[in-house]
């Protein structure tokens, strides 16, 4: 196979081939490597990549293969890493100056499942700094570009590992989820991404070890998740990462999730709550038109849609005191005497402040109500479901649109559909809707009752059949292909000369 077949396979039938002894993994890793060589610059997905480590990887997972050795679920499939999620021996910066030189000594728990299953970490990929933010730029690194449309964000903190998926540098990615930082990018990149309940993937040392001020924060909010191209990916992935473990206590016994069987079945008579806005958000007109059009595959499906207004009172306030209240101030501020003058302004601020035992306990108290009103909510109904984000991609170096349908807005009121599932902690996808008229992607929210993964992954599944997505390429890769094809066949002219035959050969009108 060529580089663009295989930077185009889903990690399923990657797996499956590599184990086949029907593709090498070198072949694979060489293709993605290819890949990254051939778009990064460009977009600038990754911040570090482990070329070297990674093509040793996969002749020792060849080797493997040939004396027919179990290799495991995700036999030589490349995974790009977020570089918020602790690599041994390879940077993890998280887009810090503090942290520009840092090397962990172990790697995350996540990080571990993965290797342990046979995959193949390509390199880490672009965050904003410590993830404190939803967009792609940070001070140490080059801003990461919307496949899409390269003057546009990409969304984050995920922001790298949406790129990579979108482009097929890589056919899956580990991004963490705190805010919606796994959906987010995925709605911006036109990508499936997957948050499992809070506690469903452990969570070690990121968000878990004190020794790391930034690294140490949103602990009671964050998950770890895929980002792919397919869902039946998204639950090969879940089937390796999650499951309980020591270090994590946030983390929740397995064994309710057949993730072998989740993305089956049928999603009729299934209830579903659909909102457009909450009751309060803005809302882009193309947005909304998009997300109320692939609402209506549900109805086509069988399931029984009902539109809701889950009655809360907007929550952005307290989100952010959340994380304040998760945060190593302390270390922060030491943090920010260093090196503050070349950390991200919004962080800096955030740090800076003189929060009150009031303002952190009164946003515990706010969590708790959006959760009893969530809880009461979906008492009826299966799902809820949402537009992912407000806005399509906007401009690169904003925070967020400060104007959303003609209403003045906060710079992170874009995030309120995915941020309120953080605070409850439910489970919840981000589906590849359709594209507005720009060409740009947007994305179906869908969030599940309390540790009901199951039903987000069926109800995604039953989606993506009815609207399928996943050979939908940004122009950048289409013209990587046709650039590919063209060289293949130069050289395959040259062959042809070489031996002494016409080019064309064989080839009738």
């Amino acid at each position: 196979m060529d580089v663009t077949q295989l930077c185009s396979l889903p990690a399923t039938d990657l797996s499956r081939l590599v184990r086949a002894g029907e593709v090498s993994p070198v072949e694979v890793v060489d293709a993605a490597l290819q890949r990254v060589e051939q778009l990064d610059p460009q977009l600038h997905a990754f911040v570090e990549l482990t070329a070297d480590r990674a093509r040793k990887r996969a002749r020792e997972i060849a080797d493997a293969v040939a004396r027919g050795e179990d290799v495991g679920p995700l036999a030589g499939v490349p995974v790009a890493v977020k570089d918020l999620i602790a690599t041994a021996g390879i940077p993890t910066r998280s887009g810090s100056p503090a942290y520009r030189d840092f090397v962990p000594d172990e790697d995350d728990v996540v990080v571990e499942r993965i290797v342990a299953a046979g995959a193949v970490v390509l390199g880490k990929t672009t965050v904003p700094e410590f993830g404190y933010s939803a967009v792609g730029h940070n001070p140490v690194s080059p801003t990461a570009r919307n496949p899409w449309n390269p003057a546009l964000t990409p969304g984050g903190s995920s922001a790298g590992s949406g790129i990579a998926v979108a482009t097929g540098m890589s056919p899956v990615a580990l991004g963490s989820d705190g805010g919606g930082s796994v959906r987010i990018p995925a709605a911006h990149c036109g990508v499936y991404g997957f948050k499992g309940s809070m506690g469903r993937v452990p969570l070690y040392p990121g968000c878990r070890d004190e020794r790391y001020p930034g690294m140490s924060g949103w602990e009671s909010l964050e998950c770890i998740g895929p980002m792919t191209r397919t869902v039946d990916d998204a639950a090969l992935m879940m089937s390796v990462l999650a499951g309980p473990d020591p270090r994590d206590r946030h983390s929740i016994p397995a064994g309710d999730v057949d993730w072998s069987t989740a993305t089956g079945g049928d999603v009729r008579g299934m209830r579903i709550a659909f909102s457009t806005d909450l009751g309060y958000v803005a809302v882009d007109a193309a947005v909304r038109q998009v997300v109320m059009e692939a609402v209506q595959a549900f109805r086509e499906l069988g399931c029984v849609v009902e539109e809701v207004d889950p009655g809360w009172p907007d929550p952005q306030d307290t989100f952010w005191r959340l994380v304040v209240a998760d945060t190593d101030l302390t270390g922060m501020r030491e943090l920010v005497e260093r090196y503050g003058s070349e950390m991200s302004p919004h962080l800096v601020d955030l740090c800076s402040r003189r929060w009150t035992g009031e303002q952190l306990t009164d946003a515990v108290m706010a969590r708790k109500a959006v959760t009893n009103r969530m809880w009461r909510l979906m008492a009826d109904y299966d799902l809820l479901v949402t537009p992912t984000l407000t806005v399509p991609p906007f401009a690169l170096g904003m925070q967020g649109p400060e104007e959303v349908d003609g209403r003045i807005v906060g710079s992170s009121a874009w995030l309120s559909f995915t941020q309120p599932i953080n605070m409850t902690g439910q489970p919840a996808a981000s589906c590849p809707a359709g594209m507005t008229a720009d060409g740009l992607p947007v994305g179906l929210h869908i969030v599940g009752r309390h540790l009901d993964d199951a039903a987000v992954l069926r109800a995604s599944a039953a989606f993506e059949r009815a609207r399928p997505w996943a050979d939908r390429w940004p122009a950048v890769v289409q013209e990587q292909a046709v650039m590919q094809e063209q060289a293949g066949a130069q050289e395959q002219a040259g062959a042809q000369e070489q031996a002494g035959e016409p080019a064309g050969i064989g080839v009738t009108s």
